[in-house]
């Protein structure tokens, strides 16, 4: 898993939210909002379940458009 702008990371490094969506992510990423923690445990949580079961070698990234 690759996660991308964590809502987290931006509120450890003391930089406010609306600063990054301003300065940063608003020109790039396609949602136009910081990854919730809630989100990546949602993957987390479907890929260590039965459902996933067929699932290896994959790399999910979780950066709301940043990479297209």
């Amino acid at each position: 898993m690759v996660e991308g702008q964590l809502k987290d990371q931006a509120a450890t490094r003391g930089i406010d939210e609306d600063t990054v969506l301003e300065t940063v992510l608003l020109t790039k990423n396609a949602i136009k909002r910081l990854v919730e923690p809630h989100e990546v445990a949602s993957l987390v949580t479907f890929l260590a379940s039965e459902q996933a079961a067929m699932v290896t070698g994959a790399s999910y990234v979780l950066d709301g458009g940043w990479s297209i």
